[in-house]
């Protein structure tokens, strides 16, 4: 079955935290020297990102537990909720104070200040960025392939919340640096602060928009996102495969954390055996699907002869 394999998430968390670390260390100290306003805000934008970090490594050590009696589907939902705390932080840590200095900048500009250190500090945090991202995106593809989808599709719909955040704050970061780059070298060259505080102010919108997209798309598996059709049509293949069921009548997935399902199905078993044996065959099938990685619980009920096949394209 195609599935969204897991992977080492945690990793790629942790080497986006290192990397914002000390690029947020290095962007606030440029900041201090140069007195830009782009660089102000890359440096808001990077601690913006190291805090988020650590949420996402809440969600992944809170989503991991297994279920109990109080949790019967899990926790893996935690990871959504932990995630759009991260989402709402980049955006009020991020964006707000982003756009907020970018506009006092252009209300009370500064003259330029030893530029020279920014830009090292920009070079710098590009290529610690760009490990990151690297990373990410690595992750990201190994997943598509699995899925046959591309990489920003993967990133988009994926289940995973923690990889889609890096991936898109590593994004978002790269992109910054090369406003903050133009908005600077404009302020150097021609003496005007507007450039870099429109730059500031680009940086805040770019933030608050990747901020919106990851809290969409947390929203919309906390509240129950339906599986893409190339999951559904495995799932199926998966249960037709087995020799005891003919035919489905009802399917229904929904994730209940990253990579985990919750599968509900109605199906028609072959013969014509008796109660006891046909339930029997209904358990063994629900503990085979449960045994696979990506299945949180299943739940197989028998299908009445007057309900329609489901008919699935790919299957």
């Amino acid at each position: 079955m195609n599935r969204e394999k897991s992977g080492p998430v945690s990793l790629t968390v942790l080497i986006a935290f290192a990397a914002n670390v000390l690029v947020a260390a290095a962007k606030t100290v440029a900041a201090l020297i140069s007195g830009s306003a782009s660089m102000t805000a890359e440096a808001a934008h990077s601690w913006a990102d190291t805090g988020n970090q650590i949420f996402l490594l809440v969600a992944e050590r809170k989503a991991a537990r297994k279920r109990d009696k109080t949790h019967p589907m899990g926790y893996g939902r935690e990871a959504y909720v932990w995630s759009m705390f991260a989402a709402f932080g980049l955006f009020t840590a991020g964006a707000v104070v982003s756009v907020m200095h970018g506009i006092q900048q252009l209300i009370t500009p500064e003259p330029a200040g030893d530029y020279a250190i920014a830009y090292v500090v920009l070079a710098v945090a590009f290529v610690l960025e760009g490990v990151s991202f690297t990373q990410a995106f690595r992750q990201s593809r190994k997943a598509a392939r699995a899925l046959d989808r591309n990489t920003l599709e993967q990133v988009l719909k994926s289940s995973d919340p923690t990889l889609r955040a890096v991936f898109a704050e590593d994004a978002a970061a790269l992109i910054g640096l090369v406003i903050a780059f133009a908005g600077m070298s404009l302020h150097q060259l021609t003496g005007s602060s507007v450039p870099d505080a429109v730059g500031s102010i680009l940086v805040g919108i770019l933030l608050a928009a990747v901020a919106f997209v990851l809290i969409e798309r947390n929203r919309r598996f906390l509240v129950g996102q339906a599986v893409t059709s190339d999951i559904e049509e495995s799932m199926a293949r998966r249960l037709l495969g087995h020799p005891e069921i003919e035919r489905i009548t009802y399917l229904h997935l929904e994730f209940v954390g990253p990579r985990k399902l919750y599968v509900v199905a109605a199906v028609d078993m072959l013969g014509d055996h008796p109660e006891h044996d046909v339930a029997v065959a209904l358990r063994r099938v629900e503990h085979e699907l449960e045994d696979h990685e990506t299945v949180e619980e299943a739940v197989l009920t028998l299908a009445t002869a007057d309900e329609p096949s489901l008919v699935f394209p790919g299957v």
